[in-house]
């Protein structure tokens, strides 16, 4: 599955007009979204020190190997998590620690040292970002409920 903090601004914006044609007059929405958090918070959630989200993003390759018939040396990359403050998000990357060339699906594709394979995006919203984009897709935020925390929100929308 996916949240909707994996998803680019447009297609977020498109899937919310989508729930507001599919609502109609009386329409409501419930969604659930991250909060922008500190760095110092983020960081090790998403880059965990027993490396459970390191070995569940290194497993890419693993499937790219088998699925796509290509021939990455998983060791060859390591897993980063970074917070791209412009966009609000947390980045996963796969880091090539050496210069190399890796076959896909019978197409050669050179990484540099330091190169990077952007695996997902996990946006955090603030309140009133998700309530602007809400209103751009023609809901009002009717709700917000949030834990004790301010980590995580729920925001009710009814159509505007």
């Amino acid at each position: 599955g996916s949240t909707i903090g994996n998803l680019d601004r447009a297609t977020t914006l498109a899937l919310l007009r989508r729930m507001r044609g599919h609502g109609g007059a009386d329409g409501r929405a419930i969604i659930g979204a991250d909060l922008v958090k500190p760095r110092e918070i983020l960081i090790p959630a998403y880059d965990d020190a027993r490396g459970v989200t390191a070995a569940f993003n290194c497993n890419l390759l693993v499937r790219i190997n088998r699925e796509l018939d290509a021939d990455f040396v998983v060791e060859r990359f390591r897993h980063e998590a970074r917070w791209n403050a412009a966009e609000a998000a947390i980045e996963m990357h796969l880091v090539s620690t050496a210069a190399q060339q890796v076959r896909v699906a019978g197409q050669t594709f050179t990484f540099a040292a330091d190169e990077t394979i952007h695996t997902e995006t996990s946006r955090k919203y603030e309140v009133a970002t998700f309530g602007a984009l809400a209103a751009e897709a023609e809901w009002s935020l009717s709700e917000v409920w949030t834990d004790a925390s301010r980590k995580f929100a729920i925001f009710g929308l009814t159509s505007a």
